[in-house]
């Protein structure tokens, strides 16, 4: 497939996999005629090259696509004319195509049930025409084989100066347990957010996380500067294995669902307003004066609530030493959860994927698709100075490592 841009920048990744769809689909179509053959044995119905080049029209912008074509040399008896293939994925009248992207990952998932198929596209395509099971179980295939040259690419040259990663459970149709896929998501040097590892674990498990980050660092991964995620991972652990200079930041989304989870109900309101005032204060200062404010108003009563803050505070507190334009991102794990939103809805429409290898294969392919649409930490030019050493006091930059920052200034001009 060729890609001419008019209106914006489409992702080249989002249409290859419109092209390997296509692909498929007439793969499929030659595949199930394939013992149709004419007098001389040779087959009825073979690919024909491909299609003149024609502009789509997509969310992100016109792509000009190449389609495959079909010669298909039956007669039909009742019209006494040839049979023509007509793509169903885009047919050739179609100039506005659907957000392929998103969609392909539901119908994969349906495909594996026949009987689920159709209604899956009738729900998000409005139509009951379109990929079958056969073309979706070629893709596949292939889905398989990206994901695996994802879980084994080269990373050396990608560096990683902040990683969120939490545990992220899914359910599963057709199986008792449910899917837990480790993720991890960072932030380039220059300040692009990206997906970093997805794989099957144990949420809770060292050892677990210990593989992945002892994977990673093989292929190339440098040390992060900070981590961000739940206390409760198994994560921590593996990390300190793996990466003992990295720096710790709890999230205070995990952490906050946890303080009030030792509360009774008729405390949250006051509780939240006072939480907030620690991981919402202006400095590192401001936020222990607010958890001394926070033990003293909860601490006779709801002393397990109290030790779940006082206990972690340092962890809590880290991202006050780095840009104050990166607080919002490093305060939780918000990255993972809003994008793993997106795959929970869609597994809840389709009743979970039908087993844990459908599962990881869809949050793959969605986390791509997503990724396409996340913008870059604020202040994107200060992560290559926090990589570079640089100290921050109160969010703001005092000391310059003179000799790095050089390299890293010169690199960038």
């Amino acid at each position: 497939m060729r890609w001419t841009v008019q209106l914006g920048r489409p992702s080249r990744a989002n249409y290859a996999l419109l092209a390997a769809a296509l692909e498929a689909e007439v793969a499929a179509y030659i595949a199930a005629h394939a013992d149709q053959l004419d007098e001389n044995g040779r087959r009825l119905v073979v690919r024909n090259g491909h299609a003149r080049p024609r502009q789509v029209l997509t969310s992100s912008g016109a792509v000009e696509v190449v389609a495959p074509r079909v010669n298909d040399k039956r007669i039909d008896e009742q019209t006494g004319e040839r049979k023509r293939f007509a793509s169903a994925i885009l047919p050739a009248w179609c100039r506005k195509s659907p957000q392929i992207n998103e969609v392909l990952p539901l119908l994969y998932l349906h495909g594996l049930s026949s009987s689920d198929f159709v209604p899956a596209l009738q729900q998000f395509l409005g139509t009951s025409s379109g990929l079958s099971a056969p073309v979706i179980t070629r893709l596949t295939v292939q889905w398989q084989d990206e994901a695996r040259a994802f879980a084994g690419r080269d990373l050396s040259g990608a560096d990683y100066v902040y990683l969120w990663a939490d545990g992220v459970h899914l359910n599963v149709r057709l199986d008792e347990a449910k899917l837990c896929l480790l993720v991890m998501v960072g932030v380039r040097v220059d300040g692009r957010k990206e997906l970093v590892a997805l794989a099957e674990g144990y949420r809770e498990s060292t050892a677990s996380w210990a593989d992945l980050l002892r994977d990673c660092k093989r292929r190339g991964m440098r040390a992060p500067i900070l981590a961000v995620g739940d206390g409760a991972l198994g994560f921590w652990n593996g990390l300190r294995e793996v990466f003992p200079n990295t720096r710790e930041q709890r999230c205070w989304f995990h952490k906050i669902a946890n303080i009030l989870g030792a509360m009774p109900k008729s405390a949250h309101p006051g509780a939240k307003k006072a939480l907030a005032q620690i991981w919402n204060a202006e400095d590192r200062d401001h936020a222990r004066r607010a958890v001394a404010s926070f033990k003293l108003a909860y601490g006779a009563k709801f002393g397990k609530a109290v030790a779940k803050i006082v206990d972690d505070l340092d962890q809590l507190l880290a991202f006050y030493d780095f840009p104050a334009e990166h607080w919002v991102h490093l305060r939780t794990t918000n990255p993972i959860e809003s994008t793993f939103a997106t795959v929970r809805h869609r597994t809840k429409i389709t009743k979970g994927p039908g087993s844990k290898a459908a599962g990881l294969a869809m949050a793959f392919k969605l986390i791509e698709a997503a990724q396409q649409r996340w913008r870059a930490v604020n202040a994107p030019h200060l992560v290559a100075l926090v990589r570079a050493g640089a100290r921050f006091e109160r969010g703001k930059l005092v000391e310059r490592p003179a000799a790095e920052l050089a390299t890293i200034e010169t690199a960038a001009a």
